[in-house]
């Protein structure tokens, strides 16, 4: 098949086929600020204050970072992108960007948005998977008490709910109800379920359920996928534990594998509480685990469904070589690429060129829910080494292919 000489994401033309000259030099003057790290540290504190005091700078973060990061204020107005992009072969994975509420109201809420997602997404031929967070769903502190009695052996994972008080054994038994609606009827709809990492103090309770769930509904068909981020020393172990695990009991491990979004939060917290940190030493390290899990989970593609969520032009590389090496098809069904909507279209529409299963992630949501996601697409790529600045690159190329 000889994949590797068909596919280069330096090819702009292909990367950019979908904007016009005008958006295509509105993205290069954002990430021109974008590539300024001072700039981004002043920007993202100012903004946080701006909506904390209700300034009105909704106008400015509209027409600009929200406009390049996110699909739209509501799930209607995704629809534009979601039909744009069915043009070049590439499906979408919708995401309502609540996270972080407190009250059983808003939960309540964003568990009914989720449901409205799915039968939104089953009406459309690309939008193949959801994403959610846990922390939409359940309060953060009731995930954190959780996790130190949340434990995982060879018996299974098991969440021990006897240290929470009856009130807190109710508000419990609402989350694992409303993430078993959002399941069922992800499976009636045939709408995969992302269920986002979050932070390290609250994982081992969104694992522990997570795996409850894709056990009792992967039976056929990965439908509920865990995030696993490789910028932990411990994920890769934990791959491959949750795939024996997925072995022993007969289910399809779903498995979206990333390196992270909460490096810098983890750090600070593990050096406050003077604790060991469950980031690796470097990124060479994160590099080495994220693409050996990639090869683990293509050495075992009858029985893990994968999704390779990575802005890394070398995993991506990487991950069409062994399937080019292995005889697989690109579009083989446990196999799917992705990357955030407004980054690495290089990578996105290339890999779609040549046939694979590729989509971008497409947060929605009023701008004051979706201020967290924002702030993290911007500290992300002042912080990833090289990453504007390659966005930077390509789009100049292409401005310059233009003649624009």
């Amino acid at each position: 098949m000889n994949l590797q000489a068909k596919i280069s994401f330096d090819d702009t033309e292909q990367a950019f086929i979908y904007k016009s000259n005008a958006q295509l030099k509105k993205t290069y003057r954002l990430f021109q600020l974008m590539n300024q790290s001072w700039l981004v540290k002043v920007g993202t504190r100012l903004t946080l204050l701006a909506v904390n005091w209700k300034l009105p700078i909704n106008g400015l973060l509209r027409s600009t970072i929200f406009e390049q990061f996110v699909g739209g204020e509501t799930l209607e107005q995704t629809t534009v992108i979601v039909n744009d992009l069915k043009k070049y072969g590439i499906s979408l994975i919708l995401d309502y960007g609540a996270e972080g509420k407190e009250s059983e109201k808003d939960f309540e809420e964003a568990k009914n948005e989720f449901i409205r997602v799915i039968n939104h997404a089953s009406s459309l031929d690309n939008i193949n998977f959801i994403s959610i967070k846990l922390t939409a769903l359940a309060r953060f502190s009731l995930l954190e008490k959780l996790n130190q009695f949340s434990a995982r052996s060879s018996a299974g994972f098991s969440i021990d709910t006897k240290q929470l008080n009856s009130e807190e054994g109710q508000e419990w038994a609402n989350v694992v109800r409303r993430v078993e609606e959002i399941c069922e009827l992800a499976v009636e709809k045939k709408v995969g379920i992302l269920i986002d990492a979050e932070e390290s103090w609250i994982q081992n309770t969104i694992d522990a359920l997570t795996m409850q769930v894709m056990e009792r509904y992967n039976k056929k068909k990965a439908v509920i996928y865990n995030t696993i981020q490789l910028y932990r020393h411990d994920r890769l172990e934990f791959l491959k534990f949750s795939h024996q695990f997925a072995l022993k009991n007969k289910f399809i491990l779903g498995a979206k594998i990333v390196r992270g979004a909460y490096m810098e939060k983890e750090r600070k917290r593990a050096n406050a509480l003077n604790d060991s940190s469950p980031i690796q030493r470097d990124k060479s390290a994160s590099d080495q685990d994220f693409n050996a899990a990639i090869s683990y989970s293509i050495q075992h593609i009858d029985t893990i469904s994968v999704i390779i969520a990575s802005h890394n032009e070398y995993s991506a590389q990487f991950a069409v070589r062994l399937l080019d090496e292995a005889n697989l098809a690109v579009n083989h069904p446990h196999i799917h690429f992705s990357q955030l909507y407004g980054m690495s279209d290089n990578i996105t529409f290339n890999l779609a060129k040549i046939g694979c299963n590729v989509s971008k992630y497409l947060p929605y949501g009023p701008i004051e829910d979706v201020i967290p996601y924002l702030m993290r697409r911007a500290q992300e790529n002042s912080s990833v080494a090289g990453q504007t600045s390659r966005e930077l690159f390509l789009i100049e190329k292409e401005i310059k292919r233009r003649g624009i």
